[in-house]
């Protein structure tokens, strides 16, 4: 019996300009607490999985993708009609995309696997998962 491919998952913006679909399975929720990406998402954090950049297909809305590069060699792609950040790549990782599990349209197998930066996370946000805890981020 041959194994089966997981299935694949989709999403959207938050307008529904833009729609996606990735294949393959995602890799460990990251929750980052940073500065850049609580002023990015407008929120105490963001959640990210790690996704082969090949598995991402954009379905719809390709004239509507935007990006903005928020330190050197650091692309955060959004929606340029409603500005729902869709995922983020780094020009030193080409083969990965980390997907913004909010847009998500599909429900992922787990939460968080760790929480990065907590050492600069908003004072007035309490975690409350048992997933790992780093000041920074894991190795540096």
């Amino acid at each position: 019996m041959t194994a089966q491919p997981p299935p694949a998952a989709s999403g959207s913006c938050l307008c529904g300009g833009i729609r996606y679909r990735v294949g393959g399975e995602p890799g460990a929720m990251v929750v980052c607490h940073c500065s850049r990406c609580r002023k990015a998402n407008g929120s105490a954090f963001q959640a990210v999985v790690p996704i082969a950049a090949a598995a991402f297909e954009l379905l719809e809305g390709a004239e509507l993708l935007a990006g903005y590069e928020s330190s050197p060699g650091v692309h955060r792609m959004f929606c340029r009609r409603c500005a729902s950040p869709l995922y983020s790549r780094r020009d030193a990782m080409p083969e990965t995309l980390r997907l913004r599990v909010g847009t998500l349209d599909t429900p992922l197998p787990a939460g968080p696997a760790m929480h990065i930066f907590v050492g600069s996370k908003a004072d007035w946000y309490e975690i409350h998962d048992r997933a790992e805890q780093h000041p920074t981020r894991p190795g540096e």
